[in-house]
């Protein structure tokens, strides 16, 4: 079947579920990626339905992030219980409801990701849209305006074409045709003095320690390399530093860790040779919530699973442990294997 009807096919199965006597409310994780996908589905609502809300569930703090929101007038406020209780259905994009503790107990209709599934958090919902290969949700929601025929204000593709951007690095992280074809299209419709002015608004000054203390702290393993950066007043500072280890030169991928509110937070980004969401799962998934896209991953588990050890040196040796079936199968071949 043609890709056109198949989206046509979602397109009906998605109208079906608005009405005009009901209230959504749109749950995110706020980045540039959720944040412009829940601009293009609360769009796709208008209209449709009786109120549309944007809320997130974290705190932002990246300049960046809010750049965006500010130049590109998102509305967007802090999840509530006042106004879950207020509205009649809930969505949810860029994101699962297993990924994070305060979406739990929101009855999702609406569940739109790009981020791998888990068979041990099966997403039950009215409609499902999760596409793994995407390299964002905002290339979806893309599809999905000009499925309905939504032409994007230039906020919105602006929004979008930044979400893109940030999901991919810039095609080079991460993407397809799919993601490439839709910032084609949504660069037509956006601001690129706007986009401009977002993307050179990324560190603040009182950030700049954390990149002394990744470089002071760095163990590089031949093609990785890890660094731990203690109490940090975001996660979000991970992010940008993981980021900025990935234009180093022969570094294959980079895992940084830190500290935040009694959590660790351990960021992963890489080439892609290495599936980082499985070996994220893999190392940490038993401690908390772990996983992500072969090129970039994240695991947070509570700061008590070190049981007093050293963080930096418990995660590190996390990462170097060799899976036990590995040292099972190598301690065979020497002769070694258990009775």
């Amino acid at each position: 079947m043609p890709t056109s009807r198949k989206l046509s096919a979602r397109l009906m199965q998605l109208q079906e579920l608005f009405s005009r006597n009901e209230d959504w409310l749109i749950v995110i994780n706020a980045d540039p990626d959720a944040m412009a996908a829940a601009m293009a589905l609360k769009r796709i609502m208008s209209h449709r339905v009786r109120k549309v809300t944007i809320a997130r569930i974290n705190e932002i703090s990246r300049p960046d992030n809010l750049a965006m929101i500010r130049y590109l007038r998102i509305s967007m406020l802090p999840l509530s219980d006042c106004l879950k209780n207020q509205a009649t259905r809930f969505a949810m994009v860029d994101s699962q409801p297993h990924h994070n503790p305060a979406f739990e107990g929101i009855p999702f209709s609406i569940v739109i990701d790009h981020h791998p599934t888990s068979p041990e958090h099966p997403v039950e919902a009215v409609y499902t849209d999760i596409r793994p290969k995407y390299g964002a949700v905002s290339t979806l929601m893309t599809e999905y305006l000009r499925g309905f025929g939504i032409r994007p204000g230039i906020r919105l593709a602006t929004a979008l074409q930044y979400g893109i951007r940030t999901d991919t690095a810039t095609f080079t992280r991460a993407g397809t045709e799919n993601d490439l074809r839709a910032y084609q299209y949504l660069a037509a419709h956006g601001d690129t003095g706007l986009l401009t002015r977002i993307t050179r608004s990324e560190y603040l000054p009182q950030w700049l320690k954390y990149f002394a203390r990744a470089f002071s702290s760095m163990h590089q393993c031949g093609n990785w390399a890890y660094c731990y950066l203690g109490d940090v007043e975001s996660p979000d500072i991970l992010v940008l530093i993981a980021d900025f280890f990935t234009r180093v030169h022969g570094l294959k991928w980079v895992g940084v860790c830190g500290v935040y509110k009694e959590t660790v937070v351990v960021i992963f980004r890489g080439d892609g040779h290495l599936d980082l969401g499985a070996f994220a799962a893999s190392r940490f998934g038993s401690l908390g919530n772990a996983g992500g896209h072969r090129a970039l991953a994240r695991a947070e588990f509570p700061l008590a699973a070190t049981e007093g050890r050293s963080v930096d040196v418990f995660v590190f040796r996390k990462l170097t442990d060799r899976p036990q079936k590995k040292k099972e199968e190598e301690n065979r071949g020497r002769g070694e294997g258990t009775l």
